[in-house]
């Protein structure tokens, strides 16, 4: 079975609306680890649009104090303050993404040739027997990007299912975007890369995303799970995801 793991970004970008401290980041974590998410994930940026340096270390310490299974997953652009972020909470799961740190949300995968010796040097420098490090990929990225994805050294690829979410009302465009999403898994699987994938996945694409990408271990949503959220509360949102996931 596919694990959710549920991204918070979007409750810390309504929190701080307001300088006021709900919603609690913490408080819906806890919500949707005990309706059965498998884990947190959280992008900290530079400007702490949305999650703030404080809510990823308040994380930490929930989950280790009351969720010591749940896993901890940390985006970001590997800046020197990133690194030492990451080297000091110490997240079961890195995931390295290329923003710049402008960009109002992640929207396209590593060149994993271009950027090869970069994200090597990374990887060689976060990786440990308890850490796994995943990159955003492209979902087009094919055999020739997870070969060079997999020679960094890192443990799994991130599919951006960005443009499959954007074609919910061409489906002759989703299922080209599902074609190459496919095609990019059963290369990473075949390179021995195990396969993440987030970005706008929803209670009604996920299940022909589940259907025609093979090998998925994690899922990663935030937005589209929060909206769900603001009609049906955290606790039956993360239930529902959870459910198509099983099918």
């Amino acid at each position: 079975m596919t694990l959710l793991s549920v991204n918070l970004n979007a409750v810390a970008q309504l929190r701080n609306r307001r300088d006021l401290p709900w919603p609690s980041v913490t408080g819906i974590a806890r919500i949707v680890l005990e309706a059965g998410a498998s884990g947190i994930t959280v992008h900290p940026r530079p400007d702490e649009r949305h999650i703030r340096r404080t809510d990823v270390f308040e994380l930490s310490a929930l989950l280790r104090a009351d969720y010591p299974e749940a896993e901890f997953n940390i985006e970001g652009y590997p800046s020197e303050d990133f690194l030492e972020l990451i080297e000091q909470v110490q997240p079961q799961q890195v995931t390295l993404v290329p923003d710049d740190p402008a960009q109002a949300t992640s929207d396209h995968g590593w060149d994993f040739v271009g950027k090869g010796n970069f994200l090597t040097s990374v990887v060689q420098r976060l990786k440990r027997a308890d850490r796994r490090i995943s990159l955003f990929c492209d979902p087009d990225a094919g055999e020739t990007g997870v070969l060079a994805a997999k020679a960094s050294g890192a443990d799994r690829v991130e599919l951006f299912t960005g443009p499959y979410g954007a074609c919910y009302d061409n489906p002759e465009r989703a299922e080209e975007e599902l074609a190459a999403m496919a095609a990019t898994s059963r290369a990473a699987l075949a390179a021995g890369l195990g396969v993440n994938a987030g970005h706008d996945l929803t209670l009604d694409n996920l299940p022909g995303f589940q259907a025609a990408v093979p090998g998925v271990i994690e899922v990663s949503i935030g937005h589209g799970l929060t909206a769900d959220a603001l009609l049906m509360g955290f606790a039956e949102a993360t239930r529902r995801y959870i459910g198509v996931l099983a099918a």
